[in-house]
This record gives C-alpha cells, sequence and structure tokens, in this order.
C-alpha cells in the first residue's frame, strides 16, 4: 500500500509556531515518526508539504493512478480551498482529513472544513498521533 501524506501552509513551522496549541514536536520529528509506523505497518509512505495551494493541488493531481490513499492536513487552506476540495474530488483516492489541534474547540471559522466534504474521516485534536491513526484508517478501508 502507497499512502502520500500532504501538509499544507506553516506544518513546516511545528516545534515554532504556537507551541501551546501544536506542540513543541517539530516537523522533521513528525516526518520521521510518521515514516516509522508505517515501515511498522508494512506500508510505504510518501511525506509532501508546501505553503502553496497550487503547489498542493499539483500534488494531489499526481498522485492518481500512484497512491491508494491521501492522508491531508491542509492547514489554513482547509477553510479556505475550494481548489484543494476539487483536486480531492478528481482524483478519487480515499483520504483521511488530519488536525493536529481540535479545530471544532477554537475560533468559528476553523469549524468551516471545505476538504472535508472529499475525506472519507476527519481526525482533529489527537495531535501529531493523528496521522498515525489517518495511516491505520486508510489501511482498514483498503481491505474492505
Amino acid at each position: 500500500m502507497d499512502i502520500l501524506v500532504i501538509n499544507g501552509p506553516n506544518l513546516n513551522m511545528l516545534g515554532i509556531r504556537e507551541p501551546d496549541i501544536y506542540g513543541k514536536e517539530t516537523y522533521t520529528s513528525l516526518i520521521e515518526k510518521i515514516e516509522a509506523y508505517a515501515e511498522k505497518k508494512n506500508v510505504n509512505v510518501k511525506c509532501y508539504q508546501s505553503n502553496h495551494e497550487g503547489d498542493l493541488v499539483d500534488v494531489i493531481q499526481f498522485a492518481y493512478g500512484v497512491y491508494d490513499g491521501i492522508v491531508i492536513n491542509p492547514g489554513a487552506y482547509t477553510h479556505t480551498s475550494i481548489a484543494i476540495l476539487d483536486a480531492l474530488k478528481a482524483v478519487g483516492i480515499p483520504a483521511v482529513e488530519v488536525h493536529i489541534s481540535d479545530v471544532d474547540a477554537r475560533e468559528d471559522f476553523r469549524k468551516i472544513s471545505y476538504v472535508r466534504q472529499a475525506c472519507f474521516e476527519t481526525i482533529s485534536g489527537k495531535g501529531t498521533d493523528g496521522y498515525l491513526l489517518a495511516i491505520d484508517s486508510l489501511i482498514k478501508k483498503m481491505k474492505q
């Protein structure tokens, strides 16, 4: 099984940006954690991060026919990007939306998610372990 993990804007600033909300774990350690977990689960994983909406759309489109599942934390684009939603819908790859913080317990605008419409599950508020839960969810979905 091949999974693409996509991270949107500012996730490269983990450990620096608002550690009281997002924790002190760095982006590098997050990627190492995801890769180690995927290896234990016998899953091939590729991680990608960009601060640019069009780059995220491009990588989603590239995933078509290449990846079996997508884990996506679109960051702030969660609440604004119809383009990312449309890209996820276009490729039709099973996707799980992940958020490190509990977006439903934060500002009202964070409760709106466009990408959720193209994802079969949303994992929010589980810290970086949410990525691991998303991998498990994709594995389970692929076995159905």
